[in-house]
């Protein structure tokens, strides 16, 4: 953070879930860098692009959590101005609405370098604790599973270009995703308020992107769980568990009755962890749908990997059509 900078502070609060007694909550404050989500031409583009990864995080800085019902509570910053909470906290549920979410204001403890602080120093954040009406969950990938990215172009090209050279209004959904979505969103009787989750190996930079264009194309609302920068630094070990893995995990043991749907895609390893998951939940998973791109030897070691794992329902499609027809078999929607 620069001694110099007049950037007003602001508190980012990324879409979180928890349980009646569980509050899990996340986070970064960071300077307001007035990044407009809907900027036109290249260069506001850049410059977008730019702010986002640039970030003046507001690190070891105490904040206040307040609760609908009065209740106040207290965290603190890391180091790159990220904050976790995850407290056992009761009766959470009575602060929700009618789709189970909670709403919450987060404010710094005191002034910071005298700096103007936004919005009076309020800021609003929201975490899901699913509906009692909920009948399972599902866990959706977001890169070319429901937003075109083109990750498995050579060198990654398509993805740095549709990425950093697209805004999010401009960027194309994949043909009746958002749609299949709200169908399984509200499940077989209509009104199951089946809770979405979206994870991505994306960096947290990227939250407000991402969460920009499921709005702008009707996808349900749910969290967006996404991932630290990594440090290129830092030799990265052969075993650890990719990102989004540990974040399914967490999901399935947030909710240890509940039963998942996982969508993902062809192009990276979504059918691997999947499957990994699968067997270490058993009876868990109750379909694993990829959609599959045009990569030959990519979808046939997709296909041979599917043609041999029978524990749980796989389906391999092209369009969201053929996914809703299985769906609606299985007594997922109506």
């Amino acid at each position: 953070m620069s001694l110099f900078s007049k950037d007003p502070l602001q508190i980012i609060t990324f879409q979180s879930y928890g349980r009646d007694n569980k509050l899990y909550l996340r986070g970064r404050a960071i300077e307001d860098e007035s990044i407009n989500l809907d900027g036109k031409g290249f260069f506001k583009l850049l410059i977008n692009n730019w702010k986002r990864f640039k970030t003046d995080k507001i690190k070891n800085t105490e904040i206040t959590i307040r609760l609908k019902d009065g209740r106040v509570l207290e965290t603190k910053t890391d180091n790159k101005g990220y904050f976790k909470v995850s407290e056992a906290i009761e009766n959470l549920q009575n602060l929700t609405n009618s789709e189970g979410w909670l709403s919450y204001e987060m404010s710094y403890k005191s002034a910071i370098d005298g700096r103007h602080i936004q919005q009076e120093n309020r800021f609003m954040g929201e975490m899901l604790i699913p509906s009692t009406n909920a009948s399972f969950g599902v866990i959706s990938d977001i890169d070319d599973t429901i937003l075109h990215t083109g990750v498995a172009s050579l060198f990654k090209w398509r993805l740095l270009a549709n990425t950093f050279f697209k805004r999010a209004a401009k960027r194309i959904p994949l043909e009746g995703a958002a749609a299949f979505y709200h169908k399984l969103h509200r499940g077989v009787t209509g009104n199951e308020a089946n809770p979405i989750f979206y994870v991505s190996h994306s960096p947290w930079n990227l939250y407000r992107y991402l969460d920009y264009f499921l709005k702008m194309n009707n996808f349900p609302k749910g969290p967006i769980l996404l991932r630290n920068l990594p440090n290129p630094f830092r030799r990265k070990e052969g075993s650890a568990m990719p990102q989004k893995q540990k974040e399914i995990i967490n999901l399935l043991n947030m909710y240890p009755e509940m039963s998942f749907i996982l969508i993902g895609d062809s192009s990276e390893h979504d059918a691997d962890i999947y499957i990994e998951i699968a067997e270490t939940f058993p009876r868990r998973i109750e379909a694993i749908y990829l959609r599959s791109i045009k990569h030959k030897k990519k979808m046939l070691r997709i296909k041979g990997l599917f043609n041999t794992y029978k524990n749980t329902p796989t389906l391999l499609v092209k369009t969201s059509k053929e996914a809703e027809i299985h769906a609606r078999q299985n007594g997922f929607i109506a």
